[in-house]
């Protein structure tokens, strides 16, 4: 077994506490970067450090097939390529485009690697139970991501079986695409598996930050035929916010601000674009936690800007600095202190 990389530079980036003591400390690493040259603006940590994209990789992933012309072809609109950027989360709605996806595709739902699921959020898991209808394969989160590659296959007469494999002609583009979108040479990325199945890569942090600093700003792109699909999958995911994760989630409220282009991913990783700014910012929380991303990622609006006072006014409410316990009581605080 190869040796883990285990020196990774991090440093605190956020602090929850309870009665004036710090409960838990949350490390990890942030890069700024600009879109038009790839500088990088500001390290916080390492931002070189090796560091997976996983879902944040969602809509670059997209590119591959979108340049074939998949969504063309099956006739996808904007809520298709939302989805396609999509953590669902089992919402009615995103269950919709998602079955319109399946029937225009003609990719049968078995054909999705992974094994079927419950949906994720809890009001449309409870409407589910209710309804005594099985799992699924079309609940799982990354449903979408997969129904446009296998579309894609199906498209260029690849096989299904074995999609998920580095050397699938599929993933072996998919790969190289993202490798050029992010600016990461091949020597300097590592592949591993992703929950879905799929090969995720890792890329240095930085890499992340200018691939979202494109996404925002397409025309700064080296490949102008890939920064026109990427430009249609940014714009879907800004005009149907709430399919791209689930409403109340940071990345969809951020999305509804259109200087903004968001995604979560798995194990820590957030990921933004500002298009006046012309920015990227990426952030690794380092044990993988969810509950310190908003507070980061609105000192980090704070200090570049960027979003709207609607924005930071619906941010600060959904995740308010102070949290309360279950008896309805102020029992400790948030705080970024990077």
């Amino acid at each position: 077994m190869d040796k883990i990389q285990s020196d990774i530079r991090d440093v605190p980036l956020a602090v929850a506490a309870r009665g004036g003591l710090a409960e838990n400390v949350h490390r990890g690493r942030i890069a700024v970067v600009s879109a038009d040259d790839g500088r990088v603006l500001e390290s916080i940590g390492d931002a070189e450090a090796l560091t997976y994209t996983r879902s944040t990789a969602k809509p670059l992933q997209a590119i591959a097939s979108l340049l074939a012309g998949v969504d063309e072809a099956c006739g996808w609109g904007a809520r298709h390529l939302a989805m396609m950027a999509a953590s669902q989360r089992g919402y009615p709605e995103q269950v919709a485009a998602l079955e319109e996806m399946l029937a225009s595709s003609g990719v049968p739902e078995e054909a999705l690697a992974f094994h079927a699921a419950k949906p994720t959020a809890s009001r449309p898991r409870e409407g589910w139970a209710r309804s005594g209808l099985p799992p699924r394969k079309l609940y799982y989160t990354c449903a979408g991501k997969h129904l446009g590659m296998l579309a894609w296959c199906r498209r260029e007469g690849w096989p299904l079986e074995g999609y998920l494999e580095p050397d699938h002609p599929a993933q072996r583009e998919i790969l190289r695409r993202v490798r050029e979108w992010t600016g990461a040479a091949a020597e300097d990325c590592a592949v591993g598996r992703d929950g879905c199945g799929l090969p995720t890569l890792a890329v240095p942090l930085r890499a992340i930050a200018l691939g979202y600093a494109r996404l925002a700003i397409p025309d700064a792109a080296p490949d102008p035929k890939a920064a026109v699909v990427a430009a249609k999958v940014a714009d879907a995911m800004n005009r149907h916010p709430d399919l791209v994760e689930g409403p109340g989630r940071l990345a969809s409220l951020l999305l509804a601000d259109l200087n903004l282009v968001a995604k979560s991913g798995a194990q820590g990783a957030f990921a933004i674009g500002l298009r006046r700014q012309r920015l990227g910012i990426a952030v690794h929380v380092s044990d993988g936690t969810e509950a310190a991303w908003p507070y980061i990622v609105m000192q980090l609006l704070e200090r570049y800007g960027g979003a709207s006072e609607e924005t930071m006014a619906a941010l600060r409410s959904r995740f308010p600095a102070t949290f309360r316990n279950d008896a309805d009581m102020e029992a400790g605080s948030w705080e970024a202190v990077f």
